[in-house]
């Protein structure tokens, strides 16, 4: 069979549109969060694209007086002297938050909150991520960072801890993108940046306001980018573009807002490798990906509308409106022989995915009792439809290509949560609590019930009251303390309640949501030249959703019982003169606290023979230790800043069992940018070397593959090199 280039097939998908004493004691000497900046710094109300009020007060102050962990990220800091393509490349300066990049784009990044989504295999999971106010998260918790639009990002949020579950079922933590407002005066910026393995991206930024700055109009930021790489291993290669627009308008008391997305990739998957292949060759691909060119197909369209309006009176209405469509073909190295069983999907996913949903909120601020009460109330729901069907990956003696039809059902959820929160807040004290009612619906219909194939038809609701509280008191100036607890609630998505263990049909009716009680305490302090924060973090969760069977192409769900996770998250900056210093620093322990068997396909053979994992086990995929520092010197001369990152990840278990592990790894990131100031002109240039050390290590695991094949290799040194145009009108 032949297959076109992995180049051509861009170009055709393209046309689509360190030890921990010396942490800690940097820290110590070091000691802010990433969302720490200025208190004159002004954080602008996203108002009815926020789909929760986390913290009333939306300035940068607001966060610094806020009850819970709520890091920001701003533009800036996620573009300057990076690729700008994916969030991995910025967010490791956030404690608590485990993101990689996975050099695989067919199964996007892997990210994971104080552990809470260490168990997806790709894509997103226990983690809710929204841009603009609209979910890149479905309905079941499943969710793709790919879309999130770097080039225009004003700033990214990081909600971690308890306040996450105001977010709905299956947040665990939230990541939350706002693209920048137009404004004047008129500006356009042009980048590209090329480097190692054909990597490219280009892109251009328009952004504007019609009117006056006394009698303002439309505001509008357009956002259009193009990406693509050879990869880094064979059958690795990628190609991605996306168009972001963004249009508001100011009305008497409140604004509208329009956001339109449109996404489309094409990316070859080179699959994880096992201990022997990764052990002695890191940069090869396994055979059967090769066999069967695995690859992914992604396009998404989506568009949104928020309106707000005052009412009077400290009264505001807030409503957000949303629909959009993703179809993905993915093709699989699932075995003919694996695909023999009557139960098999086949080895070709065709999904075709509608979605939409709403957000209506009321919110109300006022002075009381010497200081400012804020509350607001409302109900969000979100629907998906998917139409999707299973074939063969194989006619005859071709492989790779679509065959039989061997599923074909229509999956829909839907979601109806009414929420409230109310905070009050005064110069030394902030009290907080909120509680959201989740409910979520799943209906699978069966439309290929032939032969031995059952039917695989069946209905299953989640249902939880989610509450949360917290407060932070000032001990000084210079240093807040804070506390939250709450309750979280992790709900399977459907593909995890798609099949029964044994072969049984119909929906998995006993796999249950994982529950959780999650708790922090924290400090945060500030002073001329040092920012820092320190939190303490214990999650404790019944139920927790694990593998019960991977094998014959099926993967079946179980409820394992109890885990603990428990943790500490330091952070710091520190400024003097030319030099800055930032640093992230997490320890956490998360283990399985009941035993529990579990049916891997390589480690038995027979499904009626499991394996136990026993109580104690650490949870794989999470590090125990993670750190991120970074130095960086502005040297006064062309503009020039120069930056040093070292980031250390412990070692990484692979599976449940705890039978082998990839191994801990520290990597050095030297970059250099330029800046120059020509009247209405900037330009800036940078040249970024990854890795400089070349060191061989895993990037990222896949949790409890069925064929062992665990080890995602990370890039060995790469050179990136970027310029950037920017003019204002």
């Amino acid at each position: 069979m032949n297959y076109p280039s992995p180049r051509s097939a861009q170009r055709a998908s393209s046309l689509q549109l360190a030890p921990v004493a010396w942490a800690i004691a940097m820290l110590c000497a070091a000691g802010a969060q990433a969302q720490s900046v200025p208190p004159s710094a002004a954080l602008a109300d996203a108002g009815a694209l926020s789909p929760m009020v986390v913290t009333a007060e939306r300035s940068a102050g607001g966060l610094w007086r806020g009850a819970g962990s709520v890091d920001m990220v701003e533009g800036d800091e996620l573009r300057d002297g990076q690729a700008q393509v994916n969030l991995s490349e910025s967010l490791g300066r956030v404690p608590g938050l485990v993101i990689r990049n996975r050099q695989n784009y067919a199964q996007d990044l892997q990210i994971s909150v104080r552990g809470y989504g260490a168990r997806a295999t790709f894509g997103v999971r226990g983690v809710r991520l929204f841009v603009d106010g609209i979910p890149a998260s479905a309905p079941d918790g499943s969710g793709q960072a790919a879309n999130f639009p770097l080039g225009s990002a004003d700033r990214v949020e990081v909600v971690r801890g308890p306040m996450a579950a105001l977010y709905g079922a299956s947040s665990g933590g939230a990541l939350l993108l706002y693209t920048e407002d137009g404004q004047q005066p008129s500006q356009w910026r042009t980048g590209v940046v090329a480097g190692s393995d054909g990597l490219w991206r280009a892109s251009t930024q328009v952004t504007g306001q019609t009117g006056s700055a006394q009698a303002p109009g439309w505001s509008y930021a357009l956002d259009v980018s193009g990406f693509a790489t050879d990869g880094t291993r064979p059958q690795s290669a990628a190609d991605r573009s996306t168009a972001n627009m963004k249009l508001s308008r100011p009305h008497d008391g409140g604004r509208t807002v329009l956001v339109f997305n449109r996404h489309s990739s094409f990316a070859l998957d080179p699959q994880g490798l096992d201990r022997a292949a990764f052990d002695a060759n890191p940069d090869q691909t396994n055979s059967g990906a090769l066999d069967y060119n695995t690859r992914k197909t992604v396009s998404q369209t989506q568009l949104g509308l928020a309106f707000e309006q005052a009412l009077g009176h400290g009264h505001k209405l807030e409503l957000m409106a949303y629909g959009g469509q993703r179809q993905v073909v993915q093709f699989q190295s699932i075995t003919a022989g694996a695909q023999a069983a009557p139960g098999s999907s086949g080895a070709v996913i065709d999904l075709d995915r509608d979605y939409w949903g709403w957000n209506a909120r009321w919110r109300h601020e006022q002075d009381w009792q010497g200081g400012r009460l804020s509350v607001s109330a409302g109900v969000a729901s979100d629907h998906q439809s998917d139409s999707r069907k299973g074939y063969e990956n194989f006619m005859g003696d071709v492989v790779g290509v679509q065959g039989k039809l061997r599923r074909d059902e229509i999956n829909r959820a839907q979601t109806l949560d009414p929420y409230v929160q109310t905070e009050w807040r005064t110069q030394n004290l902030t009290l907080m609590g909120g509680v959201r009612q989740t409910s979520t619906d799943y209906k699978s219909t069966d439309l290929y019930i032939v032969g031995n194939n059952k039917d695989d038809s069946g209905t299953k609701d989640f249902k939880a009251t989610l509450p949360v509280v917290g407060a932070r008191w000032q001990w000084s100036p210079a240093v807040q303390a804070f506390a939250s607890i709450g309750k979280g609630y992790e709900i399977p998505t459907l593909n995890e309640v798609a099949y029964r263990s044994g072969g049984v049909s119909g929906f998995n009716t006993e796999l249950n949501a994982a529950r959780s009680t999650s708790a922090e305490l924290g400090l945060r302090g500030r002073a001329d030249k040092l920012r820092w924060s320190a939190t303490a973090f214990d999650i404790r969760t019944d139920d927790e959703i694990v593998v019960q069977n991977n094998t014959g192409g099926r993967t079946t769900f179980q409820n394992a019982g109890r885990t603990l996770r428990q943790g500490l998250e330091l952070a710091g900056e520190w400024r003097t003169g030319p030099v800055t210093l930032t640093s992230a620093y997490t320890w956490m322990r998360a283990n399985y606290k009941d035993s529990f068997t579990t049916c891997v396909v390589t480690l038995c053979p027979n499904v009626n023979q499991p394996v136990q994992v026993p109580a104690g086990n650490l949870i794989p995929g999470l590090p125990k230790h993670q750190l991120f520092v970074q130095t960086a010197w502005d040297t006064g001369w062309a503009g020039s800043r120069v930056t040093l990152e070292a980031r250390h990840a412990g070692r990484v278990m692979v599976n449940d069992l705890n039978d082998d592990a990839a191994a801990s790894h520290t990597l050095f990131n030297l970059g250099v940018q330029f800046k120059q100031e020509h009247g209405d002109w900037t330009l800036r240039e940078f040249v970024r070397v990854d890795n400089i050390t070349d060191q061989k290590h895993a990037g990222s695991v896949i949790v409890n593959d069925g064929n062992k094949r665990f080890f995602e290799p990370g890039p060995g040194r790469k050179l990136l090199l970027g310029l950037e145009a920017q003019r204002r009108f």
